[in-house]
């Protein structure tokens, strides 16, 4: 599955609360393997924006694209994954909606057990996580001083992201691979099986925390190569 120049496209979608510099380890081990990589920076103030602005970078690519998402980023995929030059989805700890699903609607009814996020009251209709409880949920497992700094330079998220619901979920028609992160305390791992089940995706289990895109760059550059030979 590549482009006429040999090389395979890879776009990676970040999620809430953080950009997408987080990427760059995956993104180093990809272009070490002579993948072409691009990353999109989805502003998260609605979800059809961030369709918009991760279409535009798809539109750019020569060829098929795997479209890979990371938390709130695997909403946006499972939208914009719709469009014709996706021919592979990879969700990393990611929600993965039905039609008429968001982020909110599937958070809504966390199990007893499960562990709560420290969203802090929304201010004028964005979200933070409260940053002295930002490591333990998010990054547990990423070096302590990379964590304080994404705690510091958080992205606000918009309530109107979060709200926003799938239309056509492109992973009804297009294969998945889907990474469970088995630490996870922002995602439960049992809601990741889940959507990952129902979405029929191939998947793989690695310990680690929700920011496992950047604690095990090397599991998650693997499952995406995984998913463009599959």
């Amino acid at each position: 599955m590549e482009s006429t120049n040999g090389h395979l496209n890879v776009v990676l979608v970040h999620g809430g609360f953080v950009d997408g510099s987080g990427w760059e380890d995956v993104h180093k081990i990809l272009k070490r393997d002579g993948h072409h990589v691009t990353i999109v920076q989805n502003p998260t103030l609605s979800l059809a924006e961030d369709v918009v602005a991760t279409r535009r970078v798809i539109d750019a690519q020569d060829g098929p694209v795997v479209l890979v998402g990371h938390s709130y980023g695997g909403v946006v995929i499972t939208e914009a994954g719709n469009d014709p030059k996706v021919a592979k989805l990879v969700y990393i700890a990611a929600f993965a909606p039905d039609k008429g699903e968001s982020v909110a609607s599937l958070i809504k009814d966390p199990p007893p057990e499960a562990p709560v996020p420290p969203i802090l009251p929304p201010q004028e209709g964005f979200l933070l996580l409260d940053s002295t409880k930002f490591r333990d949920s998010f990054a547990a497992d990423v070096d302590a001083d990379k964590a304080a700094f994404m705690a510091d330079s958080q992205v606000p998220w918009a309530l109107a992201a979060l709200s926003g619901s799938v239309d056509v979920p492109a992973w009804k028609t297009k294969p998945s691979w889907y990474l469970v992160a088995t630490e996870d305390r922002m995602i439960p791992p049992p809601a990741q099986r889940f959507m990952s089940t129902r979405a029929g995706a191939t998947v793989t289990e690695v310990p680690g925390s929700h920011a496992i895109y950047m604690s095990q760059p090397a599991a998650v550059a693997a499952l995406i190569e995984q998913a463009a030979r599959g």
